[in-house]
């Protein structure tokens, strides 16, 4: 088993990472460390969009904690890291499979809610892995749809599900900061 990887500054990138060293594997319930560096990243996503003040004051490392937790209980869902050549996480998705609790009727849908890469190992294609490898995971699954919620503001993540075949479904404030978020989906042959 591979040791746990502590959430530390030492785990910082120091050089750049290339994607074709890259492993990705979903992490468990006795990864605490994984589970809090996650936590971590989930904060740093929500300051780079929403801002230091807002994005800072939306929830507390304890949610955030139990939030990852939560995705890895046993429901329909999986926490994966990217991890370097070394074993330095640089990245993780967190995705599930939900349903329209308003319109029962409709068939369940893939949610990827976030997704993260360290500053310096952005634009090596481990947000491209990341989306691919949930993509494959939701198909295995019989889902046929996938989507993802995003401020409107952030272009390098409707970039990249632009150029995977997502288009904007919907359009709405966030509930708690109004900001302006799409819904970016995306029909999935199963």
């Amino acid at each position: 088993m591979k040791p746990a990887i502590s959430p530390s500054p030492r785990n910082i990138r120091r050089a750049p990472v290339r994607s074709h060293v890259m492993q990705l594997r979903p992490i468990s319930l006795d990864n605490t460390a994984a589970i809090a560096l996650v936590a971590q990243r989930m904060r740093d996503t929500l300051i780079e969009v929403e801002g230091e003040a807002a994005g800072g004051a939306m929830y507390s490392m304890d949610w955030l904690h139990d939030r990852v937790r939560w995705h890895l209980d046993g429901r329909a869902a999986e926490v994966v890291v990217a991890e370097d050549a070394t074993g330095d996480i640089v990245g993780h998705t967190i995705y599930r499979i939900e349903s329209d609790a308003d319109t029962p009727s409709t068939a369940p849908f893939g949610l990827i809610s976030t997704t993260y890469v360290t500053p310096d190992a952005r634009r090596l294609g481990v947000a491209q892995r990341l989306l691919a490898h949930a993509e494959r995971w939701f198909r295995e699954r019989q889902v046929s749809l996938c989507c993802t919620w995003t401020s409107e503001t952030n272009r390098p993540l409707i970039e990249l599900y632009t150029r995977n075949g997502y288009a904007k479904a919907e359009r709405g404030p966030n509930q708690l900061t109004q900001t302006m978020m799409v819904r970016l989906a995306k029909p999935l042959a199963t």
